[in-house]
């Protein structure tokens, strides 16, 4: 299969990255909506790849609200200086096909999610009219609902003029697999928008883009925040690096039920069997419950963190308490007799309660909501404290385990000088709990660390292999950079 092209969506003025763009992309497409209209000379002497000028209305997304006059004349115009021209469905009439070639039209559609029969109506509209490359994008605000364009694609057969891919956060990995149903292009933003959808770099660092290696099987990431994970970067990287016939997905979930019975078996029918997931907040307890089978440690935590598929029986595990857990030893922390304070318990932080309290801790549970609490207390086997009661600096120990990561859950100089602090989350600086961890000489292990030793477990898990461990380090970048 050939390599798929990169495509970068303009959609604000450039501030030099466009010499920072990789060599792969060959196409920039001007929002024209949102920037007025760009003079394409002057981009030319910036980017030497083709120009596509887009001016999206109201109704398929975009910002334009001038009249059809108007429309019809920035198109016109645009088709005389660009080398393709994004036509919507409204504008499929007479006066602007005749201004813009066939050979020039991007004919799109953009908007919420239709379902398979809506994309397939869509496109007997748009395929009517002749083009050089056809675009179906539906908005999906859940994974289930992202399948529909990949399934029109793989009904399409082979064509290499149409392509069909999900928008917003939930739709991020079906432009992965579209180049690999036959979609020409792969689409990504210069800078991030907000909107969750991938930059061309990410699709590049993260997911191999625009190489199309051989895949056989799937693995990922589900969680409410999946897609600002580093997973996909480290797995995807260790794939290429050991000729690994696989992908590593992030699918951000609201709702783990509809994902487990919709895109779990919506893949198997594409060929692509998914064989193992990543679990995180808020779905490791509904990712036990559902599994055929468990291991001890995640039926004792309570959760899981790890789905593995075997002979068509899926495997409930957990690497949380070994994120933690190694983390310490390598920072040769000794933690026999230690008297641990966890802060929040999830799943992520009962499975870390328990690698501690394995590994000889005096571990003692924290959290805000006391039925949590008592219900991990219960699970362990271990007291349980309320935070408003946490004085930190009677812990030599403390592990963070809640979500916060532009506050500490508990006041940071209530820390004790010197001690340890291990935190499970990470952002795009350090956070206020590791700058003051820091600055009282203590040992200061950040959720990254923690994420590479998890992300070892796993992949062994999953493949049977080893992760390079020198690269994965290098990916996972030092906190000041941007999680991706």
């Amino acid at each position: 299969m050939t390599d798929a092209t990169l495509i970068v969506t303009l959609t604000a003025p450039p501030n030099g990255e466009l010499s920072s763009l990789p060599a792969a992309v060959r196409a920039l497409e001007v929002r024209a909506d949102l920037l007025g209209d760009v003079d394409p000379d002057g981009l030319r002497q910036r980017f030497a790849g083709e120009l596509i000028y887009s001016l999206r209305s109201r109704a398929e997304g975009g910002a334009f609200e001038g009249s059809p006059e108007e429309r019809r004349r920035r198109l016109a115009g645009a088709a005389r200086r660009f080398d393709m021209v994004e036509l919507g469905a409204d504008d499929l009439e007479p006066e602007v096909l005749a201004a813009v070639p066939p050979g020039r039209r991007l004919v799109s559609w953009h908007g919420p999610s239709p379902g398979l029969e809506g994309l397939r109506e869509r496109w007997a509209r748009l395929s009517s009219v002749e083009a050089r490359l056809y675009r179906l994008a539906p908005e999906a605000s859940r994974p289930e609902e992202a399948l529909a364009p990949l399934r029109f694609l793989s009904g399409l057969g082979k064509r290499r003029d149409v392509l069909a891919f999900a928008t917003g956060p939930a739709g991020t990995w079906t432009r992965v697999l579209a180049p690999r149903l036959g979609a020409p292009v792969a689409c990504g933003g210069l800078t991030g928008n907000g909107s969750g959808d991938p930059t061309v770099a990410q699709l590049v660092a993260d997911y191999g883009l625009p190489a199309l290696a051989p895949i056989r099987e799937l693995f990922g990431i589900v969680g409410r925040t999946a897609g600002r994970s580093l997973s996909p970067r480290l797995h995807n990287a260790a794939y290429r690096a050991l000729g690994v016939e696989a992908l590593y997905l992030p699918f951000p979930v609201e709702g783990f039920a509809g994902f487990w019975q919709e895109v779990v078996t919506g893949l198997d029918g594409l060929g692509w069997p998914l064989r193992g997931l990543t679990v995180t907040s808020p779905h490791k307890e509904a990712a036990l419950a559902l599994a055929g089978e468990a291991s001890p440690l995640a039926r004792q935590s309570g959760g899981a963190n790890t789905l593995l598929r075997h002979d068509g029986c899926w495997r409930a595990d957990t690497a949380d308490a070994d994120g933690v857990v190694k983390a310490l030893e390598r920072r040769r922390v000794p933690l026999a007799g230690m008297k641990a304070a966890v802060v929040g318990c999830g799943g992520a932080g009962r499975a870390a309660a328990a690698g501690l309290q394995r590994a000889g801790a005096d571990v003692t549970l924290v959290n805000r909501g006391a039925e949590r609490g008592a219900y991990a207390a219960r699970l362990l086997g271990l007291p349980f404290i309320p935070l408003s009661e946490l004085r930190a600096r009677d812990f030599p120990l403390v592990v963070h385990a809640t979500p916060l990561t532009a506050e500490s859950p508990f006041p940071v100089e209530d820390l004790r000088e010197g001690g340890v602090v291990v935190e499970l989350v990470y952002g795009p600086a350090p956070t206020p709990l590791m700058t003051a961890a820091r600055a009282r000489g203590s040992v200061a292990i950040d959720g990254r660390e923690v994420l590479l030793v998890e992300a070892r477990r796993q992949f062994r898990m999953m493949t049977g292999r080893s992760m390079p461990a020198g690269p994965a380090r290098a990916l996972i970048g030092s906190p000041g950079e941007r999680p991706c």
